[in-house]
């Protein structure tokens, strides 16, 4: 299969399928809408895991783990939450197959018809708050701060590999609160640290607000987002964090007896990111020579591809290199050395090149002779020739410099991407032109916002956390507007 992808410019959405399968990030499998995760693909979930995960138990959160199915019944105790996730959900209804009578294939046997119909988990909120009847008496037994690496199952028509699968992998927190002051205080630190990893790790600038009550999640009062901006202008969902009220602990009548000695209603969150993630990594930063990767999260921060001619030469370079990949590993940088005589350097550089790996070395008979190495950085191509004394410290500084670089360009277009617009016809004109976030007034109605959708396929992606009173009309129905919210055609 040739390496070489189609130009962004010419077709974005095949661009960035092509880039997840020659990258070796992910695979479709034989289920209709499911993805395998292929090695490449996985070391960065890990990667993204692993630090999200210090960051949960950094604020005082455990990891559990709760059953993949859920009786139908505890879904239908919800009302919001069962219309908002009725049409995805996957039943089982049967537990046993059998031969055919016939012999031709195989049957559900019709007798091991299930008492209760069972859901595959399409969220866990149900489940857990029946679970958390059981744990919670009293305020002593408060706040319950519970996270869940786990997959999840939603019958999406329409997939895309990371971006909407049937089954995705995710995290979810659900925590329990003796006040509505806190729930609001946790759900609000949830979101921020999803915006400190997205910046800080993933190099991707976010904006942080809330939901409309018609986007929010089934069964939340309030719902907390972080809004992130593709290269193709359409706004990607980064992460939610929910405030559920006392809507869960109703349903499944979880009361605790508070410090007075009167029952009440726990108050409840629930948060959640998943391999999303990896599809806002690959089209904030790529290009059309593959996956451009931030080195924070990078499985391989460094490559050293040998060019030589003949054994003899590869042994001497292997000898210089080992007491540079022993320094490098003791720094916590992760290295490969690329020794195959399976594949040309040529062949090597573009596969490193195609996978993101931020910084390349190469070393030659020449580099040996002048103790120096050639060294190239993903980001911008550039390479440049370095002593092998000063090659350590130049790495340390090159990864910190790509890291910033990249988010810095992702930043610069994300700024000239937020257009402000004060008439819907301007608003669908520049929608098809520009694309970005558009900062319109909007009268505060549903219907509006529906039909703006109908008819442009945007949607409000949120109401900035640092919205402003500025009075205005809605750039649809004329009526008063209190502020600019932000438009978007969106994942």
């Amino acid at each position: 299969m040739s390496k070489k992808l189609t130009k962004r410019e010419e077709d974005y959405s095949k661009w960035y399928n092509e880039l997840v399968v020659k990258a070796d990030l992910a695979d479709n499998s034989g289920v209709r809408g499911c993805m395998v995760i292929k090695p490449y693909g996985y070391a960065i979930w890990e990667k993204i895991q692993a630090e999200l995960d210090r960051m949960f138990k950094e604020t005082g959160h455990v990891n559990a783990y709760f059953p993949l199915f859920i009786p139908k019944s505890y879904l239908s105790k919800e009302a919001a939450h069962v219309e908002g996730f009725a049409k995805e959900c996957a039943v089982v209804t049967h537990y046993r197959l059998k031969n055919a009578e016939d012999g031709n294939g195989i049957i559900v046997d019709p007798e091991a018809k299930l008492e209760e119909e069972l859901i595959v988990r399409p969220t866990s909120e149900t489940i857990i708050w029946d679970t958390y009847k059981k744990w919670i008496q009293s305020y002593r037994d408060l706040p319950i701060l519970v996270n869940q690496w786990a997959n999840v199952v939603r019958w999406e028509m329409r997939t895309r590999l990371f971006l909407r699968t049937a089954e995705f992998l995710w995290q979810e927190g659900h925590t329990a609160h003796a006040t509505r002051k806190e729930a609001v205080a946790e759900a609000e630190q949830m979101m921020n640290i999803y915006a400190e990893f997205a910046e800080n790790f993933m190099a991707v600038p976010v904006i942080k607000g809330l939901k409309t009550e018609s986007e929010r999640f089934a069964g939340a009062e309030e719902t907390y987002c972080i809004e992130a901006l593709m290269q193709d202008g359409k706004a990607l969902q980064a992460g939610t964090s929910h405030f559920l009220g006392q809507n869960f602990a109703k349903a499944f009548d979880v009361k605790f007896t508070n410090k007075e000695g009167g029952q009440d209603y726990v108050w409840a969150t629930s948060w959640g990111v998943s391999t999303r993630l990896m599809g806002a990594l690959i089209m904030t930063h790529s290009d059309d020579n593959g996956l451009v990767l931030p080195p924070k999260l990078a499985p391989i921060q460094v490559v050293i591809v040998p060019i030589y001619k003949g054994d003899e030469q590869l042994e001497t370079i292997s000898e210089r290199v080992q007491p540079l990949l022993k320094e490098l590993r003791a720094k916590g940088i992760s290295v490969k050395y690329d020794d195959r005589d399976t594949y040309k350097p040529g062949w090597k550089f573009n596969e490193y090149e195609l996978k993101g790996v931020p910084v390349r070395l190469a070393v030659g008979q020449r580099d040996m002779e002048n103790g120096t190495y050639e060294v190239a950085r993903r980001d911008t191509l550039e390479k440049e020739t370095v002593s092998a004394g000063n090659i350590v410290s130049k790495i340390e500084s090159l990864l910190e410099d790509i890291q910033k670089n990249i988010y810095k360009k992702a930043l610069d277009y994300r700024t000239s991407h937020i257009t402000k617009v004060d008439s819907f016809e301007e608003f669908k004109g520049l929608l098809e032109t520009k694309g970005g976030f558009f900062a319109a007034h909007w009268d505060g109605t549903a219907e509006t916002e529906e039909k703006i959708k109908e008819l442009t396929k945007a949607t409000i992606r949120c109401i900035p956390l640092d919205f402003k009173e500025e009075k205005g009309v809605c750039m649809f129905s004329g009526k008063p507007s209190k502020g600019r919210v932000l438009f978007a055609k969106a994942y």
